[in-house]
């Protein structure tokens, strides 16, 4: 159940994943956007529109959402909801940040607006 805030609105929570990839900003971009690469990438069945604008799902389903920015090899910004989002809730967002190194790529996934009862 989710908890409420004095002025009845949902309340939410942000995070941030940082991780060194041994692959380049290129190829961890491709692989974002591209069905064939993000279901090898995650295990789950995806669908992406890679423009802006086009939408998306991944985990067989379970998640969705639509590409709002793309810049290519550095910056993804989608919309993103589960299937356990119910219609109070607004779209949670995912920001990928990609930087590159001698390692390969520095890489930070920002996710917003996630609901409190959705922490698992």
């Amino acid at each position: 159940m989710a908890s409420w805030d004095n002025e009845g609105t949902i309340v939410t929570y942000d995070f941030a994943v940082v991780g060194q990839i041994p692959a380049t900003p290129q190829e961890i971009y491709e692989a974002w956007l591209s069905s064939e690469g993000h279901s090898a990438m995650t295990g789950g069945v995806a669908h992406i529109d890679p423009v802006v604008g086009g939408e998306f799902d991944a985990w067989d389903g379970y998640i969705h959402g639509k590409n709002l920015v793309l810049e290519p090899f550095t910056r993804i910004v989608q919309t993103w909801r589960t299937a356990k989002f119910n219609l109070e809730h607004e779209d949670s967002g995912i920001e990928v940040l990609l930087e590159a190194n001698s390692e390969g790529t520095l890489m930070t996934v920002r996710h917003s607006n996630v609901p409190d009862d959705q922490l698992g």
